[in-house]
C-alpha cells in the first residue's frame, strides 16, 4: 500500500496549479514537473534570440536550437518553491515577466515546439512519484496517470490573484492588463489545433473561487485515499 503513482493537473491559465501543484507534492513528497514553465522558458529563450522582433517569424531558424534543451525542475528550501533550470540557468524569476506571459500563448501553439515539449514530459512522466501540471497533460501526455485533475475558476478571480501576485513582487501591471492576457490566453488555449486545453473525462473537477489550499489539498488526499484502495496501491 502507497506505492507512488502519476497525478496530472490541468486547468486554465491563473487558476492555481502551481500553487496547489506545489503543495500536494511537499504533502506527498513527489516530483513536481511545472509544464507551463517549460513553454515560458522558451518563450524566454525566442525573446533573447529575437524571434518576435519582426513580422516574419524566423521559427525555422529557432526550431532547431531546441534539439537541446535541458530542464530540471529543483527545490528551492529558501524560496519553499520548485524552479526551472534552462541549460543549467535558473530562469524561475525572469519567465513570469509581463513580457514572457504576453508571449507564452504564441509560442504553445507552434506544433513543432509541442512536439520536442511532449516527448520530454512523457519521459518525466515514465516514473512514478510525480505531479505534472499543464494544459493537456491528463488526456495527452500522461493519458494513463492514476488521478488527473481539472482546475477552473472564473475569470476576474484568476486575474484578480495574479494581480495580487505581480503587486507583492513589486511589478507595475494593472489588473485590466492582466485580464486581457488572461483572456487572451484562454482562448488561444481552448481554440488552438494542436492539443487545446480540454477537461480529461475522468479527471476531478476544482473550482477553488471558495477553497484555500488546505481545503484543496484534503478534498484531493480524499479521492487519494479513494484511490489507493479502490487499486490497492
Amino acid at each position: 500500500m502507497n506505492q507512488k503513482m502519476i497525478i496530472t493537473i490541468d486547468g486554465y491559465s491563473s487558476s492555481g496549479k502551481s500553487t496547489f501543484a506545489q503543495a500536494l507534492s511537499k504533502k506527498l513528497a513527489y516530483s513536481h514537473i511545472d509544464t507551463g514553465a517549460m513553454y515560458r522558458s522558451i518563450t524566454l529563450l525566442a525573446i533573447r534570440k529575437k524571434i518576435f522582433n519582426s513580422d516574419l517569424w524566423n521559427v525555422k531558424n529557432f526550431i532547431p536550437i531546441l534539439n537541446h534543451l535541458n530542464f530540471q525542475f529543483k527545490w528551492n528550501k529558501k524560496l519553499n518553491q520548485t524552479e526551472i533550470f534552462l541549460n543549467q540557468e535558473n530562469v524561475q524569476s525572469e519567465i513570469t515577466s509581463i513580457e514572457v506571459t504576453d508571449k507564452v500563448s504564441l509560442i504553445a501553439r507552434i506544433p513543432e515546439i509541442r512536439e520536442k515539449l511532449a516527448v520530454i514530459q512523457k519521459k518525466f512522466g515514465n516514473r512514478k512519484g510525480v505531479i505534472m501540471e499543464g494544459r493537456d497533460i491528463g488526456h495527452r501526455i500522461l493519458p494513463h496517470s492514476e488521478l488527473k485533475i481539472f482546475m477552473k475558476g472564473p475569470i476576474d478571480v484568476r486575474a484578480y490573484r495574479r494581480y495580487e501576485d505581480f503587486q507583492k513582487k513589486g511589478k507595475k501591471v494593472s489588473y485590466e492588463e492582466i485580464r486581457r492576457n488572461i483572456f487572451h490566453r484562454d482562448m488561444m488555449d481552448i481554440s488552438r489545433k494542436i492539443s487545446p486545453l480540454q477537461k480529461p473525462i475522468d479527471s476531478v473537477e476544482i473550482d477553488n473561487t471558495f477553497l484555500n489550499i488546505e481545503k484543496q489539498l484534503d478534498l484531493v488526499l480524499q479521492v487519494i485515499d479513494k484511490i489507493r484502495k479502490k487499486n490497492k496501491i
